[in-house]
């Protein structure tokens, strides 16, 4: 082949690859531009994206946090599986987490108990100005011992050379005796608090001289039988009850609430062997006995529950070595306060000029200067109200409705045979209700209660020794002893002709018709022209 014709043909070929080439690149090219242009309107896609989910989206901080906690709980829980202590580690490290978060939450309701903090604080005070007046200086004391006196061997009082007629007409009649009347029998009698009358328990009372035994029964009702066994006069109040049975520590006879006995271990059971049981009520918080002897009861159980807004705030029972008619004179007289309470409720009372009482009815009025209200309850309950402005203060010359704040007070003095009274107490306030809540309290009231109580015993035992002497307490009444005059007529014309016709009608009158109703008081001074008192 010609040296031109290998030349021509080499360049042929070499124009064709070059064309061949030319023609790759520029495909190459046009590849690369498309790549970059959908490249950029990726870019353009991501970028929106991220602007728009940027505010919800977690950074690649908290992305790598997120994978440090997952990977360090997993080596915990693998440490854990390999390490029981470690476990136990971490249990109690957990617990000691959820108190930290209690004890935060605490931390958090005590900052917002501040106010209601502050309100009681307040409340407190108030307390504390009723516990000054009261003079109580100790109250985690123990309460005081009531004091005791045992007087000499009364002697018998010569014979008065005084005419009885003139003493009859200085006191009209009036006779105190430490003997209790029959007819006194024939009433209802609040005798214990339903609220300590418990199941289960033995409560050995007397009554009028005669001894009982309290108890509930198997259906938990109360019941009241003689404390005295059928078969050998064993008091049941030694024994034990279980489902409302008393047994007998003697000989283990049983009786039911009825007073019936069941049980006769070791002899023949015989029926109708029995005990006397009294009619029993539950009322007011109360629990009521009729301790009549002829016939059921013929009048209705008194209402002696606290006034309408009113909150029991302490109920106590004592045993007071006292005739309970001195107790009920005694209770129904104010003007001996700032002579005899001088260190309780009295004290810095001055002495008026003159002390008065303004009978509303027949056994009841207020006090003047005193914002007290009083009244006798036949046949042996005292009731009365003090108006108070400010706890623990009387305020004189006020009204008991003119005043915001009150204190009611129940007394029941039961004759438990003669010389000795079981007396209950009740106090109600219609002010600092939440009080009755504060721990410890009902044994603040029951020694207020017993230091009062111990100003007035060591009078009225004295009155007590004088009267088994032979002495007078109505030796020359004054017109303040009104109302304690009307309840010793009541008691002195206790089955007379005047109370003979029915006793429903005394209670409905309040005993009051056994009163003469041109007897008053107010109207009587007792001047050196003009001795006597007339009643």
């Amino acid at each position: 082949m010609q040296p031109a014709a290998v030349l021509s043909r080499s360049s042929s070929i070499l124009a064709l690859n070059h064309g061949q080439r030319k023609s790759l690149q520029s495909h190459v090219a046009s590849r690369a531009t498309c790549r970059r242009s959908k490249s950029c309107r990726l870019a353009v896609v991501i970028s929106a994206t991220l602007q728009v989910d940027s505010s919800t989206s977690p950074s690649w901080k908290e992305t790598l946090n997120n994978d440090l906690k997952y990977i360090s709980s997993a080596h915990d829980k693998v440490v854990q599986a390999l390490n029981p202590e470690e476990r136990e580690m971490h249990e109690l490290q957990q617990k000691m987490e959820a108190l930290q978060a209690e004890l935060a939450r605490a931390h958090g309701q005590i900052h917002r108990s501040e106010e209601v903090v502050d309100k009681t604080l307040s409340e407190l005070k108030q307390l504390e100005q009723v516990v000054a007046g009261l003079h109580v200086a100790d109250v985690a004391a123990a309460p005081m011992a009531l004091p005791t006196v045992s007087p000499p061997q009364p002697q018998p009082r010569a014979p008065s050379t005084e005419p009885s007629s003139s003493k009859s007409k200085r006191n009209n009649g009036l006779k105190s005796s430490l003997k209790i009347e029959p007819e006194l029998k024939n009433f209802w009698y609040p005798i214990q608090f339903t609220a300590k009358l418990v199941p289960d328990v033995l409560e050995p009372i007397e009554l009028f001289d005669e001894t009982w035994v309290l108890f509930r029964d198997e259906a938990g009702k109360a019941a009241c039988i003689r404390d005295e066994c059928a078969h050998r006069a064993c008091p049941l109040s030694l024994g034990t009850i279980k489902d409302g049975k008393v047994t007998c520590a003697y000989h283990g006879w049983e009786f039911n609430g009825a007073g019936a006995c069941e049980k006769m271990p070791s002899t023949r059971f015989c029926k109708g062997v029995e005990v006397r049981s009294l009619p029993i009520v539950e009322r007011d918080g109360l629990v009521f006995v009729w301790t009549g002897e002829e016939g059921e009861p013929d009048i209705e159980v008194p209402d002696l529950s606290p006034p309408k807004g009113y909150v029991i705030h302490s109920e106590i029972v004592l045993d007071v070595p006292v005739e309970h008619g001195l107790l009920v004179e005694n209770l129904l007289d104010l003007a001996h306060a700032p002579f005899t309470h001088t260190a309780t409720f009295a004290r810095g009372w001055p002495i008026p000029e003159m002390v008065k009482f303004h009978l509303l009815e027949k056994l009841g009025g207020n006090w003047d200067p005193y914002p007290i209200d009083m009244s006798f309850l036949p046949p042996v309950m005292t009731v009365s109200t003090i108006g108070l402005n400010q706890p623990g203060k009387i305020e004189r010359g006020m009204r008991c409705e003119e005043c915001s704040k009150h204190l009611h007070q129940l007394h029941v003095n039961l004759p438990a045979k003669e010389g000795r009274t079981r007396l209950l107490y009740r106090m109600s306030l219609d002010f600092l209700g939440w009080v009755r809540y504060v721990p410890g309290i009902q044994l603040l009231w029951k020694q207020v209660a017993n230091q009062v109580l111990g100003e007035d015993l060591r009078l009225v035992l004295g009155q007590q020794d004088r009267m088994q002497r032979g002495g007078d307490t109505w030796g020359f009444p004054v017109p303040y002893d009104k109302l304690a005059v009307r309840y010793r007529r009541w008691r002195n014309n206790l089955g007379s002709a005047a109370a003979a016709p029915t006793r429903a009608a005394e209670i409905t009158m309040n005993a009051g018709e056994l009163f003469m109703e041109d007897e008053e008081c107010d109207t009587c001074s007792i001047t050196e022209s003009q001795p006597e008192a007339h009643f």
